[in-house]
């Protein structure tokens, strides 16, 4: 059984295609406007200026038309003057509204990216802890730039360069119908084909995008595990640093390979809008020649015509380009409402109350465990497939095993309670219960005689501090990683938290004290200046209740004695859960509880349960026996000279 979720990765096959075969999501366009209509306003002035630019593209035309027969031709200087200056305004007036149509648009598409962004970001953060150990970095990092900025498209193309393109088309249309309707049947004629070759190229541009999306993820995934300090570190250890660049590059041969599909059929449509353009251009002057000659139609009007027929191309390839950058651009969408879409496993109830705020001198709440039974949550029901690989196939698999059965315990406030059994049994599971990271699935969890399900989030995380076994540390300043647990602490309140920690003298005698930069995940310090900073930071939390998921495994057995006598202090009189591997910690417990399979098979001090020749003696034989060898004779705690753990920085 494993203590915690189960790999994702086990039984997995290669060459699944069914992410990049994905279809766009019945919908999706539907659900794009309401993020638009946050910003009425601006797409008012939008359509504003739209209107005046489709006008003006289809007056310039007209005017011309005017100067050629009602001045050129007549001779009348005036009247060629003054047409000539309304060109000049209409190009001024055109300039100002594409200028004030940019900012529109621009202000309304980075204005999406922000809502989207901002929307994900909290979203992904109400996960459960089993999205992240399974989803990908990069695969979630790619959402928020990629996926989001391809979004902002969709929304400029749909709602803004659909607008302009419909209504220039149809003034366009409307002039040349007003000048000669013979030449605009026949320029109608070959609009149709212009459309044809879009549903085809459409298609298969629109899963290139998604297959490109999908492996720029995993890109961004590979590198993020490799170019971190553990991923570094690993693949030079073990000799592996050619052959994580042959894995990159093939990776980004595939990138490649379809990028060159993709540039290929957009290449094409273009081939084929230039040649239908030419023969439009060709029937057009055929057509317009021949009524000219006959007298029936004014040279005026043929330049007119031709002009506006040049104009109409625009909008016509617009027209016939947009479907396939929209259905690209679509998917991007549908890719960000594939995460929104997930619903949280961890929520809070309708009316949820706040656990009692704790105050020096109350008493701590107790927790307690009443017929709890727990499986790690199913892939399909905390993540998304395209979130943890392309190159991978989810095995067909029935729920995951109970991980605990039944568990009953009570952990009494303001004593330390002690978790030991052997690996696997549930130990972090029980410390991932309390605060609320999973929920179970029978019985219930109280602190203070409230069940964790019917209190704020906010409230319970509050009162509830957790060291974990992997001290985080971000990628900042000592300070801002210590007033994490508050952001509000002082100075001094920082000092006092890292000197009840014993860790004080370590960051004095850095340079730059708490100002120094940590580095990667904390990686410029050492695993138990890391610990000991961990501890630091809840000290100054200072909750009522705290977990302790081997919060000294990283300690040498002096800075561990140090930390002990830290704590000893700090967690006086509040309620204490610890998963202990060290005896000395064991030996300090009120109560220790042995968990096997799941369930608490023995429970009472270190005395009573040795006594009782079972589990705990067992498992004090064969993991503790070695400390206890190693322990001062006088003092009963274990020698400084007999480290477990050895450090380097």
């Amino acid at each position: 059984m494993l203590d915690g979720p189960p790999p994702s990765a086990m039984g997995l096959r290669f060459d699944d295609d069914s992410i990049t075969k994905q279809k766009v999501r019945p919908g999706t366009v539907r659900r794009i406007v309401p993020y638009a209509m946050r910003y009425r306003g601006l797409l008012v002035v939008l359509l504003l200026t739209t209107v005046v630019n489709a006008v003006v593209t289809a007056a310039g035309p007209v005017v011309l038309k005017m100067i050629i027969d009602d001045g050129i031709l007549p001779r009348r200087l005036g009247v060629v003057v003054g047409l000539c200056l309304t060109i000049a305004a209409l190009a001024l007036v055109d300039a100002v509204a594409m200028y004030v149509q940019t900012w529109c648009s621009g202000r309304i598409g980075e204005g999406v990216v922000y809502d989207l962004r901002t929307k994900v970001f909290a979203h992904v953060q109400q996960q459960p802890l089993a999205f992240f150990t399974r989803a990908q970095t990069g695969a979630l990092v790619s959402r928020l730039n990629a996926d989001v900025v391809g979004a902002r498209q969709a929304v400029t193309t749909l709602l803004s360069d659909s607008v302009t393109t419909l209504l220039t088309l149809v003034l366009l249309l409307g002039a040349m119908l007003y000048l000669s309707w013979q030449i605009t049947v026949a320029a109608l004629l070959m609009i149709p084909f212009f459309l044809l070759p879009v549903r085809l190229i459409a298609r298969r541009l629109q899963r290139l995008t998604r297959e490109t999306m999908q492996l720029d993820a995993e890109m961004s995934s590979m590198m993020n595990e490799r170019f971190n300090v553990s991923g570094a570190m690993l693949a030079k250890l073990y000799g592996h640093a050619q052959d994580e660049t042959a894995a990159f590059a093939t990776r980004a041969g595939r990138v490649r390979d379809i990028a060159v599909g993709g540039v290929v059929y957009g290449r094409l449509l273009f081939i084929i809008v230039t040649v239908l353009t030419s023969l439009t251009t060709a029937l057009v002057y055929g057509l317009g020649g021949a009524l000219t000659i006959e007298g029936t139609l004014p040279i005026g009007t043929l330049v007119a015509m031709v002009t506006l027929l040049l104009r109409l191309y625009g909008p016509v390839n617009q027209l016939s380009t947009m479907q396939v950058t929209a259905m690209t651009a679509v998917v991007s969408f549908d890719r960000v409402f594939e995460v929104l879409d997930l619903k949280p496993l961890i929520s809070e109830r309708p009316g949820a109350r706040d656990l009692p705020a704790h105050t020096p001198g109350d008493a701590a709440p107790e927790i307690e465990f009443d017929e709890v039974s727990f499986r790690y949550p199913s892939a399909d029901e905390v993540s998304l497939a395209s979130l943890e690989s392309v190159s991978f196939r989810r095995p067909e698999r029935g729920e995951n095993p109970l991980t605990l059965k039944g568990l009953t315990f009570r952990a009494p406030a303001g004593k330390l309670t002690a978790l030991v059994g052997p690996s696997g049994a549930g130990k972090t599971t029980i410390t991932h219960l309390v605060p609320r990271l999973y929920d179970p699935v029978s019985g219930s969890i109280r602190v203070g005689g409230h069940d964790v399900r019917d209190l704020t989030l906010q409230s319970l995380r509050d009162t509830v501090g957790v060291v974990t076994q992997d001290a985080h540390l971000f990628h900042d300043t000592l300070r801002a990683n210590l007033a994490y647990a508050r952001p509000g602490a002082t100075d001094q309140e920082l000092v006092d938290a890292c000197v009840a920690a014993r860790v004080w003298d370590t960051i004095s005698a850095l340079p730059e004290g708490l100002d120094t930069v940590v580095g990667d995940r904390g990686y410029r310090l050492s695993g138990g200046e890391k610990q000991r900073i961990s501890l630091a930071r809840l000290l100054l939390k200072a909750p009522p209740v705290v977990v302790l998921d081997e919060a000294t495994a990283h300690l040498d057995s002096e800075s561990e004695a140090a930390v002990q006598r830290a704590l000893k202090t700090a967690l006086a009189g509040r309620t204490s859960l610890v998963i202990a591997h060290r005896l000395s910690t064991i030996r300090e417990a009120d109560q220790i509880l042995v968990i096997e399979a799941g369930q608490v098979r023995e429970s009472g001090t270190h005395e009573e349960l040795l006594a009782a020749d079972g589990l705990y003696a067992t498992l004090y034989q064969t993991q503790f026996a070695e400390q206890a060898a190693g322990e001062d004779p006088q003092t009963g705690k274990e020698a400084a000279a007999v480290p477990t753990v050895s450090e380097a920085h």
